[in-house]
């Protein structure tokens, strides 16, 4: 008997509410302050889940060079004194890792050998007050190269800001580049760097335009020669290491989400924009398949059927082996290429494809 009452009033305690002191209690307005999780660590534990599962036993080595120092190329300005900057950085032993490769293209771009880990010292201003060389990831010109721009074309950059493939697209000597970004703030960056770069002339005599316009709803068509998408992404080796501008951010998260939706809407307006028999190269600088080539297969089904332009994916696998000694290139890529970040060449990630619309 005295054991049955004895449970019965257990039960009826853990069925009571605690009561703590007021100074313990975990007050509303504390819980609102508290610091979450800070966004790289939030795209660490996305990235080890999501392409730890894309790309399996490759994902350590891909993961310790997202986290270490990223490797920069030196893009030479054609417009500053060319040949003194080169001697330069040949003294440093870096080379042009463009020389050897079977391209028309006029562009110059130094980097190190792979496992050499210098770093190039900041640009400087040559006799005409223009900077002599920009320093970017050397894979990100890639997309430029894949684009095959002629004298005669005339080229849209789509998503043009921060800027290195624009001057890249200007020093091939396009006919006309109309470079656009929908940020303000990002086209004042744009616009900046071309002051930097490019002579005055060049920027006021008709061959560049720059627009802040909505690249979702380009309001051109079948007009242009050549279209580079430099969508917008998840930059992950960004969002890995720095806290700013971070697109894991928890108040980023509906942003982070829609990502492919803008990016296929981007690719669809770049296809709309070329003319017929003119190519688009799309490219970020994410690994995710998502964000890649689920963009490229989803948008050539929507253009076609939606708006009649048809297109199809040019072959680029001939730059793994142009450019085997610089990058590294995965291997399973299933639609156009991407350039995996390692130790010893620590460029990217990069993907990109090429895209020729037929009619």
């Amino acid at each position: 008997m005295a054991a049955s009452i004895g449970a019965t009033l257990i039960r009826r305690k853990l069925r009571e509410p605690v009561r703590v002191f007021c100074r313990y209690r975990y007050k509303k307005k504390w819980a609102s302050s508290v610091v979450g999780a800070p966004a790289p660590r939030l795209a660490l534990q996305f990235c080890d889940v999501t392409y730890g599962a894309q790309l399996g036993g490759l994902w350590p080595s891909v993961r310790a060079a997202l986290l270490s120092e990223q490797k920069y190329g030196a893009l030479i300005n054609k417009f500053s004194s060319v040949e003194a900057v080169t001697r330069g950085l040949r003294s440093l032993n870096a080379a042009d890792f463009l020389q050897k490769a079977p391209l028309t293209s006029g562009l110059t771009c130094y980097t190190f050998p792979r496992g050499d880990i210098s770093r190039f010292p900041a640009a400087r201003s040559g006799t005409l007050g223009l900077l002599d060389y920009y320093l970017l990831d050397a894979s990100s010109l890639l997309p430029v190269l894949a684009l095959d721009v002629q004298p005669d074309h005339r080229v849209l950059d789509l998503c043009a800001a921060p800027g290195g493939k624009t001057l890249a697209l200007l020093m091939e000597d396009c006919r006309f580049l109309a470079a656009n970004d929908a940020s303000l703030s990002r086209c004042k960056r744009l616009h900046r760097v071309l002051q930097s770069y490019i002579p005055g002339n060049l920027r006021t005599e008709g061959r560049l335009r720059l627009t802040t316009l909505d690249g979702t709803d380009w309001p051109e068509d079948s007009i242009y020669d050549r279209v580079l998408v430099d969508a917008p992404c998840t930059t992950d080796r960004h969002s890995l290491l720095e806290e700013e501008n971070n697109i894991f951010h928890r108040a980023r998260t509906r942003e982070r989400q829609s990502l492919p939706l803008l990016q296929s809407r981007l690719l669809l307006s770049g296809l709309r924009a070329v003319a017929p028999g003119g190519d688009v190269v799309y490219s970020t600088c994410t690994l995710s398949a998502l964000q890649n080539e689920c963009v490229v297969e989803r948008v050539l089904g929507l253009a076609a059927s939606e708006y009649g332009v048809h297109a199809e994916i040019q072959d680029l696998r001939g730059f793994r082996e142009m450019f085997r000694q610089t990058f590294t290139f995965h291997l399973d890529t299933r639609l156009g290429e991407l350039v995996l970040p390692q130790l010893s060449a620590n460029h990217g990630p990069l993907y990109l494809c090429k895209i020729r619309r037929v009619r």
